[in-house]
């Protein structure tokens, strides 16, 4: 847990809880988001104890917006080298479906938004 760069092939986290809480992590570049989110469950730091969730399962890393889903490792981010990485950690038991399926729906329903400009 630190801010410093870590050993090669380490990646610097700073997670940061909905509430504002923030804790720092030392992650290998090749684990997956999934297991990432395991690791903080099984060390979850004290001052955050009153945010505890019942399982590693439903946590989520949502990194510049956008959810990260489990099998992604954190070397496929190509996050910067050296420096920490800010992520948010959030208890949610399902990802959210992702934006190019609210494009099909749309397309299914034959909905289309045309403007003109003159």
């Amino acid at each position: 847990m630190t801010s410093a760069p870590g050993p090669a092939g380490m990646i610097p986290l700073r997670l940061i809880l909905v509430s504002g809480k923030t804790q720092e992590f030392l992650s290998p570049a090749g684990r997956p988001a999934a297991d990432v989110a395991a690791h903080v469950f099984r060390h979850w730091p004290p001052d955050w104890e009153d945010e505890r969730v019942s399982s590693a399962a439903i946590l989520r890393l949502i990194y510049q917006g956008r959810f990260l889903h489990g099998n992604v490792t954190l070397g496929a981010l190509k996050l910067p080298a050296g420096r920490t990485t800010v992520m948010h950690l959030v208890a949610r038991e399902t990802l959210p479906e992702p934006n190019s399926q609210g494009q099909r729906n749309r397309e299914k329903t034959g909905e289309s938004h045309c403007c003109v400009l003159l």
